[in-house]
């Protein structure tokens, strides 16, 4: 089955709607992404932030179907691309989308990349699943490909095996492998973690040429907001597993809303200025089998917490500006339901 129709003019190329995902621990099933709807527009860079612990990549590999079988599972909510759904889908009907359609950037390249087979077998690999393409059209489209990633030496590069190259090398072939049939939708998963700040730089780079180019929407899942400052159009904040805060790359840095976007800005070094200790937040993100049953579960790190945060839920809402952010603070003015104004 593939999925790239065309699209209807305005429509987003990604929906997510009330998805929740959740695992299975000690019998039970508890939520890592709980309740999360959002879209992606064709052509857009959405960026989704947050502490480890937070969701982020348990909901990309959602999207991708990806879960570990027996343990995780979707437990409700829809994942539609291009008006397909994905959550229902065989193993069968998404590999077919996987790789062609939606592809997937993993965090560490030398775990994603199987270290037993050649460079060019693993990208061969994606072409030929994908692709009614020759043996000889393989080997040279995987060599133009590693070339166009910025990768020298291609033609040697592609019968060399993953522990024979640098960090960097490894994560630009797992770029070339993502895009290797041109999907319209890459998820990013902490693209340059591990990296040196030179390399880096360059990977990002490479991932805004390659998103122009080829007219690509991505997600880009990061921990680092110097990352998104550079890249993204919109920004989504998760905290245990939920979104607190969404709205554009330029709102989040001048306007954040939730005190736990105001203490993730907080915590980011300045140059300019001569602190002995940098800022950081209280406590931890909570695990799934401890996470809060009634409130807003950031109420306990939360320095702005009111008495109501244990027991009423935030929702997340749009405020005047376009700006959604779940958070009692910015629901106080509004009537609550059965309360008179």
């Amino acid at each position: 089955m593939s999925v790239k129709t065309p699209l209807k003019k305005d429509a987003p190329l990604l929906e997510v709607k009330n998805l929740e995902t959740a695992f299975s621990i000690d019998g039970e099933y508890h939520n890592a992404v709980d309740n999360v709807s959002f879209t992606v527009k064709p052509r857009q860079v959405v960026g989704i932030v947050g502490e480890s612990g937070c969701g982020k990549s348990v909901m990309s590999l959602s999207i991708m179907k990806l879960l570990p079988k027996g343990i995780g599972k979707i437990r409700s909510g829809e994942i539609l691309f291009n008006g397909v759904h994905l959550e229902n889908m065989s193993d069968r009907e998404i590999n077919k989308v996987r790789g062609k359609d939606v592809a997937m950037i993993f965090q560490e390249p030398m775990t994603s990349l199987n270290p037993v087979f050649s460079i060019g077998f693993q990208l061969q690999e994606v072409l030929f699943n994908h692709m009614k393409i020759s043996k000889k059209e393989a080997r040279l489209k995987s060599i133009a490909l590693l070339k166009s990633v910025g990768i020298s030496r291609p033609e040697k590069i592609v019968d060399e095996y993953p522990h024979q190259l640098s960090g960097g090398m490894r994560q630009r072939v797992m770029i070339a492998i993502a895009i290797a049939c041109q999907p319209k939708l890459l998820i990013a998963d902490e693209p340059t973690t591990a990296l040196d700040v030179t390399v880096q730089a360059q990977i990002l780079d490479l991932l805004k040429e390659i998103q122009q180019v080829n007219d690509m929407s991505v997600i880009l899942i990061t921990h680092d907001l110097g990352v998104v400052a550079e890249m993204c159009d919109e920004v989504i904040v998760m905290y245990a597993g939920k979104i607190v805060e969404r709205t554009d790359v330029d709102s989040l840095f001048h306007k954040p809303k939730h005190p736990y976007t105001k203490l993730l800005m907080g915590a980011i070094p300045k140059m300019d200025e001569n602190v002995e200790v940098l800022s950081s937040i209280k406590g931890i993100v909570p695990s799934l089998k401890n996470m809060p049953k009634t409130g807003c579960k950031f109420a306990a790190r939360c320095p702005q917490a009111m008495t109501e945060c244990t027991t009423i839920s935030p929702k997340l809402a749009e405020n005047e500006d376009g700006h959604e952010v779940s958070c009692l603070l910015y629901e106080t003015s509004q009537p609550k339901a059965g309360v008179n104004a």
